[in-house]
């Protein structure tokens, strides 16, 4: 068996091989949600912090390591952090030990 790795048709600008690299697993694709916009208020969403009724925060949907989806609010003005789950607010020692590497 040969070692050398694949390659696929030459480059058209150099005509030299180039690697062929295996698939990719394409990330699996949920219902598309509208960004929001710092910048540009007509585009800002209605969220405003728990803490200080601010509507300057960021919000980020993510997953955490074990796998439970959170909504990550951070207040731009009094820098109070939420993570929330269905609805429900999660403490930072549970987000903690959700997201720890086993």
């Amino acid at each position: 068996m040969s070692s050398q790795p694949r390659t696929s048709a030459a480059d058209s600008t150099t005509g030299v091989p180039t690697p062929t690299r295996g698939r990719r697993r394409g990330r699996a694709t949920g219902p598309s949600i509208p960004l929001g916009s710092l910048t540009q208020r007509e585009h800002r969403s209605e969220i405003q912090c728990q803490a200080c009724g601010s509507s300057r925060v960021t919000r980020l949907s993510m997953n955490l390591t074990d796998g439970t989806p959170v909504e990550f609010t951070s207040c731009h003005r009094c820098e109070h952090r939420t993570w929330e789950h269905g609805g429900d607010a999660l403490s930072v020692d549970s987000v903690l030990d959700k997201a720890r590497r086993v």
